[in-house]
This record gives structure tokens, sequence and C-alpha cells, in this order.
């Protein structure tokens, strides 16, 4: 009797001629019969799919590729901003970066959540990252500013997000308006100072939760919160859960394969498993 086992199928850039490949197809088959769970990271979404595996089934891909997954396989139900879906014995993980976490929910569900978080500790990552696949960096991933005055701004808020940035504070620092300060970021930013510095704050927050213990007055205090209060008012506001629950978030991987219920930063009421508030 052959023992059952974990399947994982990779992704790649050439996931458009692998699933014309029959012979791989039925090998991937064959894997999921005698695998007591079969996975796939990134665009290997694909090859499960085209084997017929995924049909019926929820799932995720890479966000770049999860229009093409649903439009060639419409009997998948794909959820785009997943980082992991498991439906079933079948999980789907998004990027590469998502295979991990995929890969330590795994871990997790074999040999328990202490084994996972030393793995995560020993790989430096995560237990869970909450939220989807459109939660980025905030510095990393805003507009470049043209103006060598205001990315000295934007790079003061980043490297201190608990100094006071209101807007008088940004104008002095670049030396002119607060008029012209709102109009810089008007222009440059498609954004408020106010606007641009809560998210900077909440990924500060965000960090502080999940690698440490610290009560929520520290944390609220070393990111320009303020509060408590303030800083739970910011988390239901973006994310749509308070920030203990952001951190228990962070002690598992959530073994029951369900998608995390966090909601994407400024998408009132709509949370990344599809459901509403």
């Amino acid at each position: 009797m052959i023992s059952r086992w974990e399947s994982v199928v990779p992704g790649g850039p050439e996931w458009p001629s692998l699933i014309k490949d029959d012979s791989l197809l039925d090998a991937v088959r064959a894997l999921d019969e005698h695998s007591r769970r079969t996975a796939s990271i990134c665009t290997g979404a694909f090859l499960l799919a085209a084997a017929g595996l995924l049909d019926g089934r929820r799932a995720t891909t890479h966000w770049r590729f999860a229009d093409q997954l649903a439009l060639r396989y419409p009997k998948v139900t794909v959820e785009a901003d997943s980082l992991f879906v498991r439906d079933g014995h079948v999980m789907t993980s998004a990027g590469v970066s998502s295979g991990i976490d995929l890969s330590l929910a795994l871990v997790e569900e074999q040999l328990g959540a202490d084994t996972a978080r030393a793995v995560a500790k020993d790989m430096v990552v995560f237990m869970q990252r909450p939220g989807g696949q459109s939660q980025f960096s905030v510095r990393t991933h805003s507009p470049r500013a043209r103006q060598e005055m205001l990315r000295r701004v934007l790079d003061a808020v980043a490297e201190d997000p608990s100094t006071e940035h209101t807007l008088a504070t940004m104008a002095r620092r670049a030396g002119v308006s607060t008029r012209h300060m709102t109009r810089l970021f008007h222009d440059e930013m498609t954004t408020t100072p106010a606007r641009y510095v809560e998210p900077v704050r909440m990924e500060a927050a965000q960090a502080m939760l999940a690698g440490g213990d610290d009560p929520l007055a520290t944390v609220a205090r070393h990111t320009g919160f303020g509060s408590p209060e303030s800083l739970r008012r910011a988390f239901a506001r973006n994310l749509g859960i308070t920030p203990g629950a952001y951190r228990t978030r962070f002690r598992t991987t959530d073994g029951s394969g369900d998608t995390a219920r966090v909601r994407e930063p400024h998408a009132p009421g709509r949370y990344t498993d599809g459901s509403s508030r």
C-alpha cells in the first residue's frame, strides 16, 4: 500500500505550455490520489485546475494571473486577494512568499502550532500575514515624489512614525507653506498628508503587534497613535479588527484553513473572504 503524503505543485512562467502536457496532468492527478493534501504555489494553481482538481472549489493564485485563472476555468471560484485558500484537501497559494504561509499552515497541521512558530522564527517570517495580496508597504509602493523636499518629508514619516507629522510640521520641515505642502501631496501623492501618515503608522503598529508582546499603550505611543483607544479606532477603520485580534493572528497560521477575515485598508465593509460586515 502506498503511504499518503503532501503533494506541492510549484508555479513558474512556463505554465501556459505545462497545462497542455497530458502526461504531466496525469501525474498531478496520480499524486493527488495518493496524497493527504494537494497544494500549489503561485501559478501552480493552473496545473491543478487543468487536471480538474479545482472544479467546484475555491482557489487563489498570484494576483497578476487571477483573472486568467477565472477565465480559463469557470468551474473554479477564484479568490484573487487571498494569500492562500484551503478547500477540502486542496490548498492553493498566491505568490512565492504566500507559499511560505501555506507551508507553515501544513507544518502546523501535522506537527502543531509550537513547531510552526519555531520554523517561522528560524526563517524570520510571520506565522500568518493578515490581509490579502493588495496590502503592500506604503512607502515602497507609493508614487515616487519628484520634489526632493517632499521625499525628505516622506522619509521622515517612515523613519519615525511616532513623531508629530501634522501638516504644519511637515510644511516647516520642507520650508514651504501649509498650502504648498497640501498641493504637493495632492499633485504627487494623490492624497492628503493625514491620509498618507495613518497607513505608515498602521504598518508600524502591525509590525510591533506581530513581533512582540508590548502593551497596547506602548504600541500606540511608539507608532504615533498616542493612546490605545486611538489605536483601536485606526484598526477598526482600516482593517476591521481590533489590535488584539490582529496580534492573535500571528500566534497561529489559522490551521482551519479559513481565509483570514481581515478587511482591506480603506475598503469599508469588505473582508478578504468576500463576505460583508
